[in-house]
């Protein structure tokens, strides 16, 4: 059985943010969030990593991550291209927005070849999120469904103080298995508690603050590519005509979609790590406290690449 792979989302224009934030330092040594994801990974078993990158933002993306990794991790990159979209389809003009997640993971559809994890190049996880993950994808094989995985975190500990974010909000099964995934946009820390907006804050809806939600951490079998690519087209089919410029094909919304028809099972296994992102520009200060605490605690070393 193939080895898992580690698959990094870094395509991302980080326009909440202003500016490439996925490769902005957060500790006094130049380490950016991805090296910690990748310190993770390596110690739980990953051999390999794939970037999933703008290709013109290759070269300073190898300069600030890739180069000081390979010494220790096998690393390829992926392109996120506008124009890589099924016959019969072009870029809506004026369109210079990705396709969101679905159309990330398919620009490293022939480089996959076998089990792999996804994660997003501006979360940090924790050291557990990538152990459950390994062992999971080095013992699980699709069978009469597929057999993918996810890594559910509380919803407490992913909210910033500093705007909204974007979550999918889990239902879980008594046995531990996903049932639905609903993607909210806007959700934000309200009354002391957590709750949602679909109409620009007119209504909010209240979720519990214990909710799991999905931060993108997912463990799949080469299998999801195959449902990516036979989904992207009606997805485009039907959305192009009412959100030409931003409509976005959403990882968890395929997931759900085979979730649906009985064609997938996703364990959801918990973190009860604390999550730490950079959503906003605010948001780093968080960060940078929350690595410096890791470090002392001993956790990483101070120099993650010696």
């Amino acid at each position: 059985m193939k080895k898992p792979v580690l698959v990094i989302m870094a395509a991302g224009m980080g326009s909440r943010y202003g500016g490439l934030k996925q490769i902005d330092p957060i500790d006094n040594e130049g380490h950016i969030i991805i090296d910690f994801s990748i310190y993770d990974a390596i110690e739980a078993g990953f051999e390999e990593v794939i970037f999933i990158i703008k290709r013109e933002n290759e070269k300073e993306f190898r300069e600030c991550i890739g180069n000081r990794v390979e010494k220790f991790i096998n690393v390829r990159y992926a392109f996120q291209e506008l124009t890589d979209l099924p016959e019969g389809f072009a870029v809506p003009e004026g369109r210079i927005k990705p396709f969101g997640t679905g159309h990330a993971i398919l620009a490293c559809r022939d480089m996959i070849d076998g089990p792999f994890v996804v994660i997003n190049a501006d979360d940090y996880y924790g050291k557990h999120a990538y152990k459950m993950m390994y062992n999971f994808l080095c013992s699980q094989q699709d069978d009469e469904k597929y057999r993918y995985a996810m890594v559910g975190y509380v919803l407490e500990n992913t909210l910033t103080e500093n705007g909204h974010v974007a979550r999918g909000v889990c239902e879980i099964d008594k046995n531990g298995y996903l049932q639905n995934i609903n993607e909210r946009v806007h959700i934000e820390k309200r009354n002391g508690g957590a709750a949602y907006t679909e109409d620009e804050g007119e209504s909010w809806t209240v979720i519990p603050k214990e909710s799991t939600v999905s931060m993108n951490l997912w463990g799949f079998g080469k299998s999801v590519m195959k449902e990516l690519e036979e989904r992207f087209a009606p997805f485009l089919e039907e959305n192009l005509v009412n959100n030409p410029l931003k409509c976005e094909y959403f990882l968890p919304s395929v997931v759900g979609q085979l979730l649906d028809e009985e064609k997938a099972t996703v364990e959801v296994m918990k973190s009860m790590d604390r999550w730490y992102g950079v959503t906003y520009r605010e948001d780093k200060e968080m960060v940078v406290k929350a690595i410096q605490k890791l470090k002392k605690e001993g956790l990483y070393p101070d120099y993650l690449w010696r």
